[in-house]
């Protein structure tokens, strides 16, 4: 298991909670709403859920911001766009964007495990623009094209 160092700082102060693995084998860290007031998500409503925290990685990693499975198949709650990518440049606060899929409103409280947030290494490609690419026993198929 590869480990990296990573800077965290609160961005408003106060005493939210930092990030923590909730199992000895967990491989992401439970991110937390740091919210004022209650946050009410409609159903088919998306909004986007402060952390407070914000973070610098070491060159070459990412840190990608995952839904909680619990919250996904109990209320319907999902990331728009997962995984979120926290580039090592970035140093913004890290926001999470929920929506509900469910049917009832879902309602956000401040220091709520809202996502989780996993630390991976990267590779940096260099594009090579070629006329035609290796053929392959795939070839082009995709989209279901091994079954349903």
């Amino acid at each position: 298991m590869e480990r990296c160092v990573v800077k965290v700082r609160r961005v408003r102060g106060g005493d939210q909670n930092l990030p923590c693995y909730m199992t000895v084998h967990a491989a992401g860290m439970d991110l937390c709403a740091d919210l004022v007031d209650d946050l009410v998500l409609n159903p088919g409503e998306r909004k986007l859920v402060p952390t407070g925290l914000a973070i610098a990685l070491p060159d070459g990693f990412e840190a990608q911001i995952r839904p909680r499975s619990g919250l996904a198949l109990k209320h319907g709650i999902a990331l728009v766009n997962s995984p979120g990518t926290i580039d090592p440049d970035y140093r913004g606060e890290i926001g999470v964007i929920l929506i509900n899929h469910g049917s009832e409103p879902f309602v956000v409280r401040r220091g709520e495990r809202i996502a989780q947030m996993v630390f991976a290494p990267f590779a940096r490609a260099e594009l090579v623009e070629v006329d035609e690419l290796d053929e392959t026993a795939r070839g082009e198929g995709g989209f279901g094209h091994t079954g349903r």
